[in-house]
């Protein structure tokens, strides 16, 4: 089984990560952050956790606020470097865990946290800023990601309550992983500060020794305290201290701190922390039980010939398939479909696998290959083949035939207004 070794508690103001990029690790404003970063460094180098279940906040820039989410895992292969306004930074891709991740969401839905997921979005200096000065990033990271984004900056927002619960689910997503790998689970954002409004520059150094205190020692307390009052002591965005509440929550109840400091540059209160797991044990196989408890829903669902869930791991596979049919929503793409659909296929770099059972609409083996229906139905509507038509397809029969089994002798599709024979 996965084991947590630790958490991590680190600021995630993009000052890391300029200083990083410009080489001022030793200039005088910059270095007292860099000084409480090894540490940091030298436990990741010594631990070489196989993977980093990373919190933080999406800063505007891969997640808006037409579709915001509480809490947002990230289920893919690798996560880019987002461009914030000048360009992405100059890091490599870091490669996630798509099998935890996606163990991770179904354990977090089994105990009822009702999650989003994403895939092919690139992550902002909420992720890259302080992990770029937590360790060597060329050639490559020399570990994985499980990028957890919180959405903390359009209300309603998660309880600090509700934080600390996901921590306690995250740890039996964890520890019930079949693998016997180990985890250390990083939390950013804070400490004290607020970016707007009259009362823009606002920091309070007590109250982040306060909150570090606590968290360390007793952190049910903090999950007693309102958005509001998150604010009131640390800054509208310092509330953000919240998403350290996670990490704490999916450790022991007693932790062992290894590292603390705390530098107050300009706008952020800047703050490490350590705390190693001083997890105990159980006489019963309590993690068989999550286990079986996750695996119940979808239990007996490969008895049904004929039947494809769509599951995140066909979701992903089939991605690219995917998202070359939902752009046939819009009118322009559909017009080039209609006419040049070969340009089109060499544009979304489909294979020829793929190509082939778009052109010829061999509508049963895209499903079986990862494609959504509710895409092939948009497929259906721009090539003028109704509902009708694609479910005798599935079933492997004639319209005629498929048509004697329905009670009413009618056909209809999503195309709106366009024709459908």
């Amino acid at each position: 089984m996965a084991k947590i070794i630790g958490g991590l508690a680190v600021s995630h103001t993009p000052t890391i990560g300029f200083a990083v990029d410009h080489n001022k690790q030793k200039d005088s404003a910059w270095e007292p952050i860099f000084d409480s970063f090894a540490p940091m460094q030298r436990w990741l180098a010594e631990k070489k956790p196989d993977a980093l279940i990373y919190i933080f906040n999406d800063h505007v820039t891969s997640f808006f606020f037409d579709h915001y989410s509480a809490f947002s895992l990230g289920i893919d292969h690798q996560y880019h470097v987002a461009d914030e306004g000048g360009g992405p930074r100059d890091l490599p891709p870091i490669k996630g865990d798509a099998a935890l991740s996606r163990h991770i969401g179904n354990s977090l839905m089994s105990d009822e946290f009702d999650m989003s997921f994403f895939m092919d979005k690139p992550l902002d200096h909420g992720m890259f800023s302080p992990l770029s000065a937590l360790m060597p990033f060329r050639p490559e990271w020399p570990t994985r990601v499980i990028p957890l984004q919180v959405g903390v900056l359009q209300f309603p927002v998660p309880t600090a309550r509700r934080c600390y619960k996901l921590g306690q689910a995250l740890r039996r997503a964890v520890e019930s992983y079949p693998e016997d790998i180990n985890v250390a689970i990083v939390a950013t954002g804070g400490l004290s500060h607020q970016v707007h409004g009259e009362r823009c520059g606002f920091n309070n150094v007590e109250w982040d020794q306060q909150f570090m205190s606590l968290l360390v020692n007793d952190p049910e307390k903090l999950t007693e305290m309102t958005i509001a009052e998150y604010a009131e002591h640390s800054g509208m965005e310092g509330a953000e201290e919240i998403m350290w509440l996670v990490m704490r929550g999916a450790l022991s109840a007693n932790v062992e701190k290894k590292h603390q400091a705390y530098y107050l540059p300009s706008m952020t209160g800047i703050a490490t922390l350590i705390l190693e797991n001083q997890a105990g044990t159980l006489p019963v196989d309590s993690m068989k039980r999550h286990q079986q408890k996750m695996a119940s829903q979808l239990a007996g669902i490969e008895k049904l010939s004929g039947t494809y869930p769509f599951t995140q791991a066909r979701s992903l596979e089939a991605l690219r398939l995917n998202r070359f049919l939902h752009q046939l929503i819009k009118p322009e793409p559909r017009e080039r479909f209609r006419k040049t659909p070969d340009a089109m296929f060499a544009e979304a770099s489909l294979t020829p696998e793929e190509c082939a059972m778009v052109r010829n609409r061999e509508w049963r083996k895209l499903i079986q290959y990862g494609a959504s229906f509710f895409l092939l139905e948009k497929l259906g509507a721009v090539t003028g083949c109704s509902n009708l038509d694609i479910y005798a397809a599935m079933r492997g029969v004639s319209l005629e035939e498929f048509m004697k089994t329905r009670n009413q002798q009618v056909t209809y599709s999503v195309a709106g207004k366009e024709e459908v024979r």
